[in-house]
């Protein structure tokens, strides 16, 4: 496990999130500058860098921060895995899910999704590939049973 990172990965193409032990409830109100840079800073002190959403680097005076800050950052884990930067090269991922984490990564923080939408649209890459698929395990793999 990179601890920096958060992320384990195992023999087989499988990452699993690790270190959830800064998580917080993420509905916040900012309503005045001093209050902004406290949101910064504590985010500077508990969120990895390359995975911390736009509006916790440069919070606005007058602000709600949601879940929304999250999904770019699970946005931002999934796309450094999908290229390989967490978990070393990767084979090819369907185009869908190239598109779906790019959704994700909005840059203005009020058009991030919200995770009612990130769920239906997991859903429908779900029906669309098998689970197999998305995860590209091998016929004989070394999965955890959950996954054979």
């Amino acid at each position: 496990m990179n601890k920096q990172m958060m992320v384990w990965k195992g023999h087989h193409p499988l990452a699993i999130l690790m270190d959830f032990g800064r998580a917080r409830p993420s509905r916040r109100e900012i309503q005045s500058r001093t209050v902004a840079l406290q949101l910064q800073e504590w985010a500077s002190e508990h969120c990895s860098a390359p995975y911390r959403a736009p509006g916790l680097w440069n919070c606005p005076s007058h602000a709600f921060i949601d879940g929304r800050t999250d999904i770019w950052s699970l946005g931002s884990t999934l796309y450094a895995i999908m290229e390989g930067v967490l978990t070393g090269p990767s084979p090819p991922y369907p185009e869908a899910l190239h598109k779906f984490i790019t959704w994700m990564l909005q840059s203005q923080s009020m058009i991030h999704p919200r995770i009612d939408d990130v769920i239906i649209h997991v859903d429908k890459l779900i029906a669309k590939f098998s689970i197999r698929s998305l995860l590209i395990i091998p016929q004989k793999s070394h999965a955890p049973p959950i996954l054979e």
